[in-house]
């Protein structure tokens, strides 16, 4: 649970130099640290893949069919259930939260904590980070996260005050809960057959594709995605 406990702890530490340096950052500081983000989750991106890919030539490629179509299978079924609906309509609350803040309100930190809670768990990253966390130990998505997270909470805690930290409580259950079960459950059942590598080559194609929203040069609806980690391993498997 490494990449849970830095998800943590980047709230909590965005949360603290929120409170008591209250300078905003500069546009320059901010294209510096969202270029830095997108060149390190790039890099964990791709590198996962290329871990998870191995044998001959014509394997390698085999595996990079099953990632692709396990994407496309994957984008279809997210856009069947809505996840990415889901996704958006749970921002725009956020949003409007955000937006409607007091900091005068009493209730401010309660708004804070449900508001900050929802923006940090309902994100795709989340669930993306957290399977390959347990699957794998592969903790630098979460990292990636820990730091986008921690920027927002310096903002949040502006707005709502020390409730926006707590929510780095239900980060650690929602998150860790997805990594212990993975790691105690499903990880022996797909490592006796194989198919931890599959999941593992998807996940840094969609880890790749977190990056180029980072830095703008796409806009994707990652939720959708999500179900390909279920795909993946059920096409390696079928196509052995």
């Amino acid at each position: 649970m490494i990449g849970a406990a830095l998800n943590v702890a980047g709230i909590l530490v965005g949360g603290f130099v929120g409170l008591v340096w209250r300078k905003r950052l500069t546009a320059a500081n901010e294209s510096y640290v969202k270029v830095a983000l997108g060149a390190f989750t790039v890099f964990y991106g791709l590198r996962l893949t290329w871990l998870s890919l191995n044998g001959s030539i014509p394997q390698i490629l085999k595996q990079l069919l099953i990632a692709m179509l396990a994407l496309m299978l994957g984008k279809m079924t997210g856009r069947l259930l809505h996840l990415q609906k889901m996704s958006n309509q749970l921002g725009r609350e956020a949003r409007d939260r955000i937006t409607a803040a007091n900091p005068a309100d009493p209730r401010r930190l309660n708004e804070g904590f449900k508001t900050s809670a929802v923006l940090f768990c309902a994100a795709p990253l989340a669930i993306l980070g957290s399977v390959q966390d347990g699957l794998s130990g592969y903790f630098y998505p979460l990292a990636v996260k820990a730091v986008i997270d921690g920027l927002a909470t310096l903002g949040f805690v502006r707005l709502f005050g020390w409730g926006a930290m707590l929510a780095a409580l239900p980060v650690l259950a929602f998150q860790g809960t997805i990594t212990l079960v993975c790691a105690q459950f499903l990880k022996p059942v797909l490592e006796t057959h194989g198919l931890v590598d599959s999941i593992n080559a998807t996940g840094g194609l969609l880890v790749f594709c977190v990056a180029l929203i980072i830095l703008e040069l796409k806009k994707l609806e990652l939720a959708d995605y999500l179900p390909s980690l279920a795909f993946a391993p059920l096409l390696a498997w079928v196509f052995r």
